[in-house]
């Protein structure tokens, strides 16, 4: 399982930017709807024995929400496409403060 900190999380119109922490490593993060589909994509490269994969994100007081999302390969940020996680971030913003990604 991959494990980022939420650092920083900022809404935007439609869409949440912000900064991400992995292994001391930073990285920006976009979580937004799936117009273009459900998409996950890594700002590093990961070998799955799965397409897709649970990205879950988890907060104090049992908060969580989770969606199972094909996984695109490598970007320059970690992307997350998924409305069920958008909007459940759009009404717990301040709530969430780990990604974790369940690789196969």
């Amino acid at each position: 399982m991959l494990s980022f900190k939420i650092i920083k999380l900022d809404i935007f119109q439609s869409y949440f930017f912000g900064e991400v922490e992995f292994r001391s490593d930073k990285f920006k993060v976009n979580i937004q709807n799936q117009r273009r589909g459900k998409v996950l994509k890594l700002p590093f490269e990961v070998k799955s024995k799965s397409e897709k994969v649970i990205v879950r994100m988890t907060g104090p007081d049992d908060l969580f929400v989770e969606d199972y999302l094909p996984y695109k390969g490598e970007s320059e940020w970690l992307e997350i496409d998924s409305d069920e996680i958008t909007y459940c971030l759009a009404d717990h913003q301040d709530g969430f403060d780990t990604i974790e990604i369940m690789l196969e």
